[in-house]
């Protein structure tokens, strides 16, 4: 079971539409309702977006990050879960000149299992990832941000700077996510 992890971002839905689409077998859980089962029965957790900043929020993001690696469960971590995992292992976030929102091109320059080639990527977010601690590989970049999405080594264990689940392009990485085994 896929388990996804509600941060309250304004397009969790539109995650939670695009499994349904796939025909995916997930669960849907607020950050703070979440429950020992919910994350010991789960073969792969997705962290959704957020719209503000929660201590509480990020303690549990960030307990999600290490527990997935630790058991070599796959994750995939959507804009301030890509965000969350690169402070969680070594990185830094800061705040952009101006926000980006809207559809933007992508470049995936390294081979991967969720995409390749030039994508359409929906942006909505006024911080980005400044730095990845080295044990991150860059998957994809665009002209305002350098790492739209990257991967914690050889682990299955992902982040995109964008919303997957608002493009045709993000769509089918999310579908490529869900079927990693």
């Amino acid at each position: 079971m896929l388990l996804v992890v509600d941060n309250g971002s304004v397009y969790t839905n539109s995650i939670i539409e695009c499994l349904k689409e796939i025909k995916a077998n997930y669960r849907h859980v607020l950050f703070d309702k979440i429950t020992e089962s919910d994350i010991e029965g789960s073969r792969s957790i997705v962290l959704s977006g957020r719209r503000q900043n929660d201590p509480m929020m990020n303690a549990t993001n960030s307990k999600l990050i290490r527990y997935c690696l630790a058991k070599k469960k796959s994750l995939l971590g959507i804009c301030y879960g890509a965000e969350i995992l690169a402070i969680t292992l070594g990185g830094t976030i800061k705040k952009m000149a101006e926000p980006r929102h809207g559809i933007h091109e992508i470049s995936v320059t390294q081979d991967n299992p969720l995409c390749k080639g030039k994508m359409q990527a929906f942006e909505s977010h006024s911080y980005k990832i400044a730095t990845l601690d080295p044990s991150f590989i860059v998957l994809a970049s665009s002209d305002a941000c350098r790492f739209e999405i990257f991967r914690y080594g050889s682990e299955n264990i992902f982040g995109t700077q964008f919303h997957p689940e608002m493009s045709d392009d993000g769509k089918n990485l999310l579908k490529n996510f869900v079927s990693i085994k």
